[in-house]
């Protein structure tokens, strides 16, 4: 079964590909905080407002994942923000976080240094994201 992304069922899947990854587990051992995911809208592809994922991560884990307004979704310590058709190409892994951040594909807001210390967490948790059976919007 294919999940629609993004879904409130997709996300449930991402949640739970983030606990059942090793890889994620070893190399998130020491991050501490929330991260935020907003993917922007895009109504052609029948995305008419932003799409905020919160996810509360801790020690290698996914304590809670969850769709939020984008009132909350601004509030969060790190946010990763871009267009659907990006984020969409860093999912499949045509498309590298740190690439896709030094090309203004993707924004981030919070302190760069803990990302960028804990890029081979962030690498995981996209694997985790490309392991989910997925139907895009715009396919």
């Amino acid at each position: 079964m294919a999940y629609k992304f993004p879904s409130e069922e997709w996300i449930a899947e991402f949640g739970k590909a983030i606990n059942a990854n090793e890889e994620y587990k070893r190399t998130a051992a020491t991050w501490e905080g929330d991260v935020v995911l907003i993917f922007k809208a895009e109504p052609a592809i029948g995305l008419d407002e932003d799409f905020c994922v919160w996810a509360d991560l801790w020690h290698g884990e996914c304590r809670e994942i969850k769709k939020v307004t984008l009132e909350e979704a601004q509030k969060a310590p790190f946010v990763i923000m871009g267009s659907y058709a990006n984020i969409k190409q860093v999912f499949q892994g045509k498309l590298g976080p740190a690439k896709a951040t030094t090309q203004g594909k993707i924004k981030v807001k919070g302190n760069l240094p803990t990302l960028v210390r804990h890029l081979k967490a962030i690498e995981a948790m996209i694997k985790c994201a490309a392991s989910i059976p997925t139907k895009f919007l715009d396919e």
